[in-house]
């Protein structure tokens, strides 16, 4: 539902990056979202990152796992700490 407004969710099936052709390699990234006023941070998210910019690609799985937690949070069913940011991490 939520995978169209985020600019870094897509699928990959290449092993360059679609915007500086530099080189992909299985890392972690931190996915972070602005809903409204309220900043959400999930840590540890697991992707093809770029090695020269840093663009991370996320796999269709991975995707849905981070709808599945920013419906959570739209519905107020996710607990986040009363932090700058509200963090989760992604579990697999």
């Amino acid at each position: 539902m939520f995978s169209n407004t985020f600019k870094k969710t897509a699928v990959m099936e290449r092993d360059r990056c679609s915007f500086c052709k530099g080189k992909l390699s299985n890392g972690k990234t931190e996915f972070i979202a602005k809903v409204g006023d309220v900043v959400i941070s999930i840590k540890s998210v697991p992707a093809y990152v770029c090695e020269n910019c840093g663009e991370a690609y996320f796999t269709p799985e991975i995707s849905r796992k981070i709808d599945e937690i920013m419906e959570d949070f739209h519905e107020a069913r996710l607990l986040a700490h009363p932090l700058a940011a509200g963090e989760v991490e992604l579990k697999i």
